[in-house]
């Protein structure tokens, strides 16, 4: 595939859990991978990311709230969502964390919060 792929997204109560997945192109297996979201006139900001060995770091605003990981073996992302607020409503997507990210966004997944 050409484009990050992301699913998971719905809505949910404050306080809520959600799992947001996210296949990976083949050809970034290794690299770094975030999580970006976008709130209703908002900009595009990254929330969470994780290199190709796994390490991981957070925003402020998602940090012991969310928490990202990766399969590379099965080429996919995923990002665990829980004590949610309506705050974190906003279209999220995934893509390498990489100055050539700009080819490969996909349509993202809508999350909302209902407060």
């Amino acid at each position: 595939q050409a484009q990050f792929v992301e699913s998971g997204g719905g809505l949910v109560q404050l306080g809520g859990s959600l799992r947001l997945s996210c296949s990976v192109p083949n050809i970034f297996s290794e690299y770094p991978v975030a999580w970006y979201r976008q709130g209703p006139g908002q900009e595009r900001d990254v929330v969470a990311r994780i290199s190709g060995s796994g390490i991981r770091t957070y925003d402020d605003s998602v940090k012991g709230r969310f928490s990202i990981s990766r399969d590379n073996m099965k080429l996919m992302v995923y990002l665990d969502m829980t004590s949610l607020k309506p705050e974190d409503t906003a279209v999220y997507y995934c893509n390498v964390d990489h100055s050539a990210r700009g080819q490969y966004w996909g349509q993202g997944t809508q999350v909302t919060v209902s407060s």
